[in-house]
């Protein structure tokens, strides 16, 4: 990628932020009064007046409604409290009916649970210390986009975001960004896990992000992926071998009899919650695949599960019934997809 930076761009850059809401030349820190005026009381004006937004609880907020060509770029958002999935992101493209985006915000950025921390650094998505998430997925719009945040809390949340853009003129053929958010708790017995169903169009799939939480002892990852691909029935055109596999690692993601954390650009399982290092039950895992250099490519529908197994007596597979959520991410030429209904804050709490 650092070719580009040898091209000459016809782009103009631009940013949105409490500072610039409407992201527009030469009016940044304009504010006179703002979320942090008392601490800006004897500079005033451009001296950090508005930094960050206040959610309230059960509101939304607007971060940004723009309107042009372009894409963005980069998106970075950290909050005050460890609201977590409290916090809904939605992001709407070209006046769509429904988001394109609709993902709890911790969850959009692979880090279901705040409350343990690690570095996660990957092409797409990176968190940074203490709770700086970002994301580098770029997203055309051909009109304008908007990005709401709503808070299912019963707290307010202070939230301080960026998000950068290039105003330009897109080439041909410009896909639209989706993210999509499911959760199972438990799984049905000998039931697959649906990552994705039920979207159409042209595109392509770009990642996965999983939350497991295991509710038994053992190994819980000998379940396939499986890519259901324009019409495909009962067999999938794309099979894996495992979920460790399918995410780059292999043989349990065991090193010396207990699971190793690890984090590249592509792929892993940056985060393991807990301090027991050991196959106990009650464990919950992050696991992050980014098929950057090798997207899923689909003319018409695509579908995505994977299967919860693990080890039961006389070395056969166990169903399991464990807690999985997951955010799918993918790009395509339509903006008519719906997608299932959100959990409410109860049936979003990771306990």
């Amino acid at each position: 990628m650092l070719h580009i930076l040898t091209q000459k761009q016809n782009a103009r850059t631009f940013s949105v932020s409490p500072e610039n809401p409407t992201g527009e030349k030469g009016k940044g820190g304009m504010a006179c009064t703002g979320s942090a005026s008392a601490a800006a009381r004897e500079l005033g004006q451009g001296w950090k007046v508005n930094p960050y937004l206040v959610v309230s609880p059960h509101s939304t907020v607007t971060l940004a409604d723009i309107r042009g060509q372009g894409a963005v770029k980069h998106f970075w958002i950290t909050d005050s409290a460890e609201a977590g999935r409290l916090l809904i992101l939605r992001i709407w493209f070209d006046d769509a009916g429904a988001p394109a985006v609709e993902v709890p915000l911790s969850d959009f950025f692979a880090n279901a649970d705040y409350r343990e921390y690690r570095q996660l650094s990957s092409l797409a998505i990176c968190v940074n210390p203490r709770k700086g998430l970002n994301c580098y997925f770029e997203m055309p719009y051909y009109k304008g986009f908007r990005f709401e945040l709503e808070n299912i809390g019963e707290r307010p949340c202070q939230v301080y975001y960026q998000i950068d853009c290039e105003e330009k003129e897109l080439p041909a053929g410009s896909l639209y960004f989706h993210a999509q958010f499911r959760r199972v708790n438990p799984l049905p017995y000998a039931q697959p896990y649906v990552i994705l169903d039920g979207i159409g169009g042209c595109g392509h799939y770009v990642g996965t992000y999983l939350y497991w939480g295991v509710k038994s002892n053992g190994w819980w990852g000998e379940g396939e992926i499986k890519f259901y691909i324009d019409g495909d029935t009962d067999f999938p055109s794309v099979c894996g071998t495992g979920t460790e596999d399918y995410f780059c690692g292999a043989y349990n993601f065991d090193v010396n009899g207990s699971y190793t954390e690890f984090c590249t650009p592509y792929s892993g399982m940056y985060k393991v919650d807990g301090t027991d290092p050991t196959y106990r039950s009650q464990r919950r895992f992050n696991l992050y695949r980014w098929h950057i250099t090798d997207p899923v490519h689909f003319s018409r529908d695509l579908r995505v599960t994977i299967q919860a197994l693990g080890w039961r007596s006389g070395g056969r597979y166990l169903p399991l019934m464990d807690d999985i959520s997951s955010v799918a991410y993918w790009y395509s030429d339509t903006l008519r997809d719906r997608y299932p209904a959100l959990p409410d804050a109860n049936a979003l709490e990771i306990v």
